[in-house]
């Protein structure tokens, strides 16, 4: 397959880039496997033959997959024919996946390579020794149930069509699947450590094999800064003093290249010098100085793509149709990102909270905690190094289930292990509701009458009680506080009655200005708030409060929302 006609091309981990890799994206045969009987039937055997096909990475659920299967898939068969040379193999080879929902196991020639459970972030299996130079077959099985309480599913919906703020479900490959070939001794893993203040950037890695590392950052072109260790095995800690200190902020990602050779192999990456943190008027600093975060929710749902992006450049559409709105950042709302997304928003200097897809998971039992904390711990580590990444939010709005509340214990030692794994960043325990040990208290608040929304937390903003409507279930502690959902105004391009929104419909365009500039001035002006979140970029299906359409198409004239959203917050006053 010619690289061009090969969809979602470009390399999938930005910061961690090796020269020698081959993209599996394109056309594979598929089969739908309603049973879940397909070893049994020999679906796994080089010999096997399917009835389908579908283009990877895009869903089967999708339009763009050839395939537009909506209904429930139990398990989904892929199969393609691999070719590698003899120069592929005289190291190490290992085969990639983006995502895959929700179990995945993985046959090369027949023999069963290994499974994955988790449905959003990526991960890996080494195939050298079952690899032959020439032609391979490659399987792979993906199960799913949406329905099983045990598997969080985010937005995906539960049942047979879209409802409510659930959407089209998907199953299988949803992201980039690749080989990649690397020697014998290998990079394992980077962990960044910039030091704004100090002008310095700490690696934390880890290697497979024995030899030197060098470590050589770079700023326009230019060397400044290297370090060297000689003789590293397992583990290794390594401090470059730079010699230029640019910052990473609001607008301006100025990123550093860094590149890091063990023996043979040779990784590209880069990073940002910037520091996050609240000062004692919980107002959030980005370098020392107060930024007021212009959030907007971003669920990444594609009309023709659902979870996937048609193509790279739709992921940086996003980001740049939200800062043309006067948004700064955005919460990645029940969902792993993609790590191609990251890339810009570090790129284009955009706040982004990291997220997880906790919707789905029955949180009032301990043993979910099996069913979340494997992933979760996967997606800190693989996304810690993104310096648009300014927070955690593990969970969403954990509301009662069956008549069973939540069970706090699991959301307090999800966020001490997240605290723990990089205690770099705030944590969230659960956003909106019910808060047990947090960093941040955020609330969610769609009032729709701006001026109830400014006397809600008018005694807050000048020092005395926040408003919560769930005081019986948590207790404020004095943590910095933002709305982090509000708005979600209705308004749809086509039918009035099509969809729903938050309140009551805006009779015209000019009304919905004025709703949105009340309640967006309410929260500005208070002065003990750190940032906003507005509900949302885009319309989803039959959700239809986005400021833009599903097709990215704008609803409401774009200065004029600018101009509301952007304006000097009191927070951000000396």
């Amino acid at each position: 397959m010619k690289q061009h006609s090969v969809p979602r091309p470009e390399y999938p981990r930005p910061q961690f880039r090796r020269e020698r890799w081959q993209n599996l994206n394109g056309v594979w045969a598929f089969a739908i496997d309603q049973g879940k009987s397909g070893e049994s039937r020999g679906l796994h055997r080089p010999d096997a033959r399917y009835g389908g096909q579908i283009t990877v990475p895009f869903c089967p659920e999708s339009r763009l997959s050839g395939v537009e299967h909506t209904d429930f898939l139990n398990a989904v068969w892929y199969k393609r024919t691999v070719e590698v040379g003899a120069d592929d193999l005289r190291g190490r080879a290992f085969l990639h996946f983006g995502a895959v929902d929700h179990t995945c196991t993985v046959y090369l020639n027949g023999k069963r390579v290994g499974t994955h459970v988790g449905g959003y972030v990526s991960f890996c299996f080494e195939v050298t020794d079952f690899l032959r130079v020439g032609e391979n077959d490659l399987t792979v099985c993906a199960a799913d149930d949406v329905r099983d309480p045990m598997v969080p599913r985010g937005k995906q919906s539960e049942e047979y069509a879209s409802h409510g703020c659930d959407y089209t479900r998907m199953t299988g490959i949803w992201q980039t699947v690749w080989l990649e070939f690397t020697p014998q001794a290998y990079l394992v893993s980077l962990r960044q450590y910039p030091d704004a203040r100090g002008g310095s950037l700490t690696l934390c890695g880890k290697v497979r094999g024995r030899g030197s590392v060098e470590a050589v950052a770079s700023y326009a072109g230019r060397e400044v800064g290297r370090a060297k260790l000689e003789d590293v095995c397992g583990a290794f800690t390594v401090s470059i003093p730079l010699s230029e200190t640019h910052l990473w902020e609001v607008g301006a990602g100025r990123l550093y290249d860094l590149k890091v050779t063990f023996g043979e192999d040779v990784v590209e990456s880069y990073f940002a010098l910037r520091d996050v943190g609240f000062d004692a008027d919980g107002r959030f600093l980005l370098n020392g100085k107060p930024v007021f975060q212009r959030l907007v929710l971003d669920q990444g749902f594609y009309p023709d793509g659902v979870y996937t992006a048609p193509t790279d450049a739709d992921l940086l559409r996003d980001l740049q149709l939200a800062k043309a709105l006067g948004f700064n950042g955005a919460r990645l709302h029940q969902k792993v990102f993609e790590e191609r997304f990251l890339y810009h928003c570090d790129r284009e200097g955009y706040l982004v909270w990291g997220e997880y897809a906790s919707w789905g998971l029955d949180h009032t039992r301990p043993e979910s905690v099996y069913g979340f904390l494997p992933e979760w711990i996967a997606e800190l580590e693989r996304d810690g190094n993104h310096p648009s990444i300014v927070g955690w939010c593990p969970f969403n709005e954990t509301w009662d289930r069956d008549g069973r509340k939540q069970y706090d214990p699991l959301l307090s030692l999800v966020y001490r292990v997240t605290r723990a794994v990089d205690p770099t960043r705030p944590c969230i325990d659960t956003s909106g509701n019910f808060h047990v040990e947090t960093d941040v208290y955020d609330l969610h608040d769609y009032g729709q009458d701006p001026s109830a929304l400014r006397e809600r937390y008018a005694s807050f903003a000048s020092g005395g009680e926040l408003a919560d409507g769930f005081r019986e279930r948590q207790s404020y502690g004095g943590q910095p506080v933002f709305i982090s959902e509000y708005g979600g105004i209705r308004w749809s391009e086509g039918n009035p009655t099509d969809g729903w929104g938050y309140g009551d419909t805006p009779k015209t365009k000019r009304e919905f200005l004025e709703r949105l500039r009340g309640l967006t001035d309410a929260l500005l002006d208070n002065p003990r708030l750190f940032g906003f979140c507005y509900t949302q970029l885009t319309d989803i299906e039959q959700e239809q409060n986005g400021l833009y359409t599903d097709r990215r198409e704008p609803k409401l004239d774009v200065d004029a929302v600018r101009a509301i959203l952007s304006r000097k917050a009191a927070c951000e006053e000396t």
